[in-house]
């Protein structure tokens, strides 16, 4: 199957909390293999613009293609899925549909738990590793940055993420509402990803307990953790143990099967289990063993608080942010319908470039088209334009701390994580006539 490149489009296909339940969710899951081997067979097929978002709560795909079938047939390939049900539970965007899912998914409106930001970040690292892959190209990473900053706007903003009501925070406060005493209580924390890490934070906060047990398969992870937090280290070795004594369970390991089964569970008294992975991670016999008592990721975002329902309150200045800087991405994608002709113009010579642009055009050109080549913009070149103003070597040494940019001898160049922030950085630079 090879991508014809004249009939192309935006299409947004995927499986979220909304139609589908954990377990569901689970078959479309893709580990970080799968995606690869997917991204690869992208590339070999032909396509340009594709990226991969799999969460706890989603799996999506965005990418230009002919038909959102060849999408679909590739996330169905390397997840355990299958076209008929995707068909029932999914939702499949094209063009401008598909932007705006995007800018919803990116600002936390259509997370599980409202507001949640997190997202944005998962967004960032799955775009940047369909660029390391040359998968991404100029409209994709436009779309993204502006995506990027619906989310940052939108966070400053308003108060639509005010408060802690994430995954981590919402299963500590289950752990408080259903344990008594839980500072004394054993708690083991099993994996160190992500939700791992902010749900280990949590527990150290906000259940004053001191002894709470972290184990991963990788020691090194888990010892890393332990080095911002008062928790105890054990060896993955020591998990049956650990699981014996302990009051609370919280699973949240990243494995394609479950880790936990029922030959682990030894326990005389009862045992809360919080499963957070998705797939879920907690072998389904578990359930049946009478003094365990498990629970999953989607009955822990349904907690509602007074921190949810004030975040409620600042959806429509949200969606009015959204809307402007979607309203900006779409007058930008209008005006580079034109560009081709300008182009054709300049190669037929009926305009000389020196003519057409101004000093301000020539400069704002030497950078948004020089940080997109791995040569960066010529200093030299900056130099015969007058060299940087006061101003411009104060945004340049900000985007060098931030290590978004990096200076040489002769020329000043996007860093690996800069990249993802081409459009931004150089219009920071841009001269206004």
């Amino acid at each position: 199957m090879k991508l014809d490149h004249q009939q192309r489009n935006l299409y947004n296909i995927g499986v979220s909390y909304k139609k589908a339940d954990a377990h569901t969710r689970g078959r479309y899951s893709l580990s970080k293999d799968n995606q690869i081997k997917l991204l690869k067979e992208a590339k070999e097929i032909g396509f340009e613009g594709i990226f991969i978002l799999s969460t706890c709560n989603r799996t999506e795909i965005t990418g230009f293609a002919e038909h959102p079938y060849q999408l679909i047939q590739l996330l169905c390939k390397y997840s355990d899925g299958n076209v008929e049900e995707f068909a029932r539970i999914s939702n499949v965007y094209k063009g401008n549909e598909a932007v705006n899912q995007l800018f919803r998914i990116g600002t936390g409106l259509e997370s599980q738990i409202l507001g949640d930001f997190e997202i944005i970040g998962q967004i960032k690292k799955s775009f940047y590793h369909s660029k390391k892959m040359t998968l991404a190209h100029g409209l994709l990473e436009r779309i993204t940055n502006a995506v990027i900053q619906a989310s940052k706007r939108i966070k400053t903003e308003t108060e639509i993420s005010s408060g802690a009501t994430s995954v981590a925070f919402a299963s500590v406060q289950y752990i408080l509402k259903s344990v008594e005493g839980i500072s004394e209580k054993n708690i083991v924390l099993f994996g160190t990803g992500k939700i791992g890490a902010n749900t280990c934070e949590n527990l150290v906060k906000h259940t004053q307990n001191d002894h709470i047990i972290l184990i991963n398969r990788t020691q090194e992870k888990a010892e890393k953790i332990a080095g911002k937090f008062p928790v105890i280290v054990k060896p993955f070795g020591s998990l049956t143990t650990a699981i014996h004594d302990a009051d609370v369970l919280i699973v949240a390991t990243g494995a394609e099967k479950p880790t936990v089964n029922l030959d682990l569970i030894h326990n005389n008294k009862p045992l809360l289990i919080l499963d957070l992975s998705i797939p879920r991670n907690v072998a389904h016999e578990v359930n049946n063993h009478p003094l365990v008592k498990v629970v999953h990721l989607d009955e822990l975002s349904q907690i509602t608080d007074a921190t949810f329902e004030k975040r409620q309150k600042h959806i429509p200045k949200a969606e009015k942010i959204l809307k402007e800087v979607e309203d900006e991405f779409f007058i930008w994608l209008e005006h580079r319908k034109y560009v081709p002709t300008l182009k054709a113009f300049k190669e037929k010579k009926l305009y000389h470039e020196e003519e057409f642009l101004s000093h301000e055009e020539k400069w704002n050109e030497l950078f948004l088209t020089g940080l997109r080549t791995k040569w960066g913009v010529s200093k030299s070149q900056i130099t015969s334009f007058g060299g940087l103003t006061k101003k411009e070597r104060v945004v340049l040494n900000q985007y060098i701390l931030d290590g978004k940019l990096e200076e040489g001898p002769t020329q000043i160049v996007l860093s690996d994580s800069g990249f993802l922030f081409a459009d931004a950085i150089a219009k920071d630079f841009f001269r206004v006539s």
